[in-house]
């Protein structure tokens, strides 16, 4: 539907498989990224109770034409509802949209709620557009109204030609789209025109936000070009929205929990992909930073009430 240069996914028929672009080997990947039965038991075996799940950015279809970008969302959006059926106490969909077309998205985003999707998944940019964009603004208006969550992927990394080899792409680009996703809705004041009742999580722990808040504030006293549209300092904001746990090391678990509170971190584990935690989990589990009470709300606690499980 999307085109011949676009995504699919070839099974090796020995629990692997590759997701392709066009002829193009794009990522490995495991039998638990389709196989309902193959993903309950990498669950038990890592003491997942219930997973929120998501289609891989590559499918979004944001530069499609929209009319068959709303009919690809929506076939992607009820094969997911198909997939979790056999399980629904575990697998909970997330949904995604034509984001490019907002009425559009509006419409799906409804109507896949209505249909059993918790939330739904959007990229951290459309095309040149980043989210204080006030088309991208207002359909976050519109799942504020409706009490749908919304989780944000960073993807379609920017300077991909600088980053050719290494995964730098992920290494370096995710982070910082991560990053600049979060400030667009903070420095330009989207966040003053938002719903304070809208529910947004920043995938890959926010990517560099933590760590350099302390920058941005201080760019914030200092510059009036930083604060134009922006009343109060960025780290006055963080209540605003959640991020995930998918850092992959204590220290940098710790700063997560310090700058964000320990309400606003829920588990992620970019689990069955190849950069994911090996033992979603583990690393919350084990940290010698966090008390129980920390544990405990970042491992389930906070995504319960974030998705309404």
């Amino acid at each position: 539907m999307l085109g011949s240069d676009g995504p699919w996914l070839r099974d090796d028929g020995d629990g692997t498989g590759q997701l392709m672009v066009g002829n193009a080997e794009f990522r490995p990947v495991e039998a638990s990224l389709w196989d309902p039965d193959v993903r309950l038991a990498r669950m038990d075996e890592h003491g997942i109770d219930v997973q929120v799940v998501s289609a891989t950015p590559m499918l979004f279809g944001y530069s499609s034409d929209p009319v068959v970008a709303a009919l690809w969302a929506r076939l992607v959006n009820d094969l997911a509802l198909e997939m979790c059926a056999g399980h629904p106490d575990r697998l909970r969909p997330l949904c995604q949209v034509p984001l490019q077309d907002v009425d559009r998205a509006c419409a799906e985003v409804t109507r896949s709620v209505a249909d059993g999707h918790v939330g739904v998944h959007i990229g951290s940019h459309v095309g040149g557009r980043n989210l204080d964009d006030p088309d991208l603004v207002r359909f976050l208006h519109h799942c504020a109204d409706e009490g749908i969550p919304v989780l944000v992927h960073p993807w379609d990394t920017m300077a991909a030609e600088r980053m050719p080899a290494h995964m730098l792409r992920w290494l370096v680009g995710m982070p910082a789209e991560a990053h600049l996703a979060i400030l667009s809705l903070i420095l330009s004041g989207a966040f003053e025109r938002l719903p304070t009742g809208l529910r947004l999580c920043f995938a890959h722990g926010g990517g560099n936000f933590a760590a350099q808040l302390g920058r941005v504030d201080n760019a914030w006293r200092r510059r009036d070009l930083v604060r134009a549209d922006c009343p109060e300092p960025p780290s006055s904001y963080v209540d605003r929205f959640h991020v995930d746990s998918a850092v992959f090391s204590d220290e940098a678990l710790r700063l997560l929990v310090a700058v964000m509170g320990p309400d606003h971190v829920m588990l992620g584990s970019d689990d069955p992909f190849p950069l994911g935690e090996e033992q979603p989990g583990r690393l919350v589990r084990g940290s010698v930073h966090l008390t129980g009470d920390q544990k405990e709300a970042v491992l389930g606690h906070n995504a319960v009430r974030f998705f309404d499980l």
